[in-house]
């Protein structure tokens, strides 16, 4: 019978039907950073448990990491302490741990993927919400809660019940300065941001084919904002080409042979889907977000919304309330709304061609008075490999600062916050209110080269008019 990479995947890892009609599942590969992990630790040393695979699990810290100051102890006493939490627990349980003295620290999911450690047809758990982005590799990648964590610790197990899969297609080929992130927003704006709930969705179509596989991590890490617990990729040459040499995918023949069952695992041709949804990738536009959830965003050159105009009560109060929250007005451009900060970086965005892209507009510019601008590199190596290319100069001379890898101003469990009522342009993942660190500030969400562009222009502009 024919099949998805979904159902190919799930057959193989599960160990067997639990009462409750859901799925005991192996988990191959398990992250930890310090947030979720310290009382999973704890849990199991209260029920005397050890780690039952620690080989499997690999762990960073990344949340709560200073992006300016590291020097230790941290300012902030509850940062530092779970700092040496995530030290201890892994140190004294065999995990590897990429800590901020290997050069190899920073995002999980920015972490993990450059060190090769996401293959096609793996299943992978973390205490995140975003851990979909591994999807891009064609894994079955999910986030968990600290419960979870903790079993997996001790079981190398999980309960999952199976998911639906919702094939969504983008064809066609994208205009000029559209990029990944427009594609993630867009979806959502389409689908809702409950759209996806009991569904994976397999991302295809001509569009994910000609996308990089950076490009295809920032769709696959948004497919849980529209509402889907698992988004994923089918496995190609680009896949294969990306996870050759890194220092945890398979060597030599090795190689070889792993790629030849990788190409296994992709969906089958003819395969059944629960639902199939088309979009036509030519008519996507960059994309901005004017209220308190992804779905509630419009095309650069779209008018906000009006409430009125919204059938559904509910959703007709949540615009109006966004709205009021954004202190925003309906039927008014998006386009000229004045930015306080701007911030490119999380692991949405915080990879090398996300500043790559930014930097080729940031040349010789200068940004916006009385914008603050973040550049936030999404790990070590990142922050290494743009620093040797001279990009880390182009934004300082431009007037963001450079910063050391970390979450940062995505979720601001760190010092990186948002004051007051400000304004941010930025290139994460949530827009939710008091999301960046302020319980009145404000975010819109963009891609890294429409961030670049506000910056430079104090106010929300469309990338694709703009010298």
């Amino acid at each position: 019978m024919k099949k998805t990479l979904f159902e190919k995947v799930w057959e193989k890892h599960a160990v067997r039907e639990l009462p409750d009609g859901s799925t005991q599942l192996l988990v191959g590969t398990h992250l930890l950073h310090e947030v979720t992990s310290p009382q999973a630790f704890g849990m199991l040393r209260t029920l005397k448990l050890p780690v039952k695979y620690p080989s499997r699990t690999f762990a960073t810290v990344d949340h709560i990491i200073p992006t300016d100051d590291r020097t230790e102890p941290y300012k902030s006493a509850t940062a530092y302490e779970m700092l040496t939490a995530i030290r201890k627990n892994c140190a004294d349980n065999g995990i590897t741990f990429f800590d901020s003295t290997t050069g190899k620290q920073g995002v999980i999911h920015v972490v993990m993927p450059e060190q090769g450690l996401i293959h096609p047809g793996m299943t992978v758990a973390c205490g995140d919400s975003h851990t979909a982005t591994h999807g891009a590799f064609g894994a079955i990648a999910f986030g968990i809660g600290t419960s979870q964590v903790r079993n997996v610790l001790a079981t190398q197990t999980l309960s999952f019940k199976k998911l639906k899969v919702r094939r969504v297609n983008v064809n066609g080929k994208l205009r000029d300065g559209v990029t990944p992130k427009d594609v993630a927003l867009h979806i959502i704006r389409k689908l809702g941001v409950n759209g996806g709930i009991g569904y994976a969705y397999e991302f295809g179509g001509k569009v994910f084919d000609d996308m990089s596989m950076e490009g295809r991590m920032t769709v696959c890490n948004m497919a849980i904002e529209g509402g889907a617990r698992i988004g994923y990729i089918n496995p190609d040459e680009k896949t294969f080409a990306y996870l050759k040499g890194r220092p945890y995918a398979p060597k030599g023949e090795d190689f070889d042979k792993a790629v030849e069952y990788w190409k296994t695992i992709a969906s089958d041709e003819g395969c059944q889907y629960d639902d199939v949804v088309d979009f036509d990738g030519s008519e996507i536009r960059p994309t901005v977000t004017w209220g308190v959830n992804p779905a509630q965003a419009v095309f650069i050159d779209e008018n906000i919304p009006d409430p009125e105009t919204i059938a559904d009560p509910t959703q007709r109060k949540d615009a109006k309330d966004a709205l009021v929250y954004m202190k925003l007005q309906p039927n008014t451009p998006i386009a000229g709304t004045k930015i306080d900060v701007a911030f490119i970086g999380s692991c949405t965005n915080g990879r090398l061609s996300d500043f790559e892209a930014a930097a080729e507009y940031l040349k010789g510019k200068k940004v916006a008075a009385g914008v603050k601008a973040l550049a936030v590199p999404g790990s070590q190596i990142v922050d290494a490999i743009a620093r040797e290319k001279g990009l880390d100069k182009i934004f300082t001379e431009a007037g963001f600062q450079w910063r050391q890898a970390g979450c940062s101003m995505c979720l601001a469990m760190n010092d990186d916050k948002l004051v007051g009522d400000q304004l941010c342009a930025s290139t994460s993942n949530r827009n939710f209110k008091g999301r960046q660190g302020s319980p009145t500030g404000r975010t819109v969400l963009m891609s890294p080269l429409m961030v670049a562009h506000a910056a430079v222009a104090g106010k929300i502009v469309d990338c694709t008019k703009q010298g």
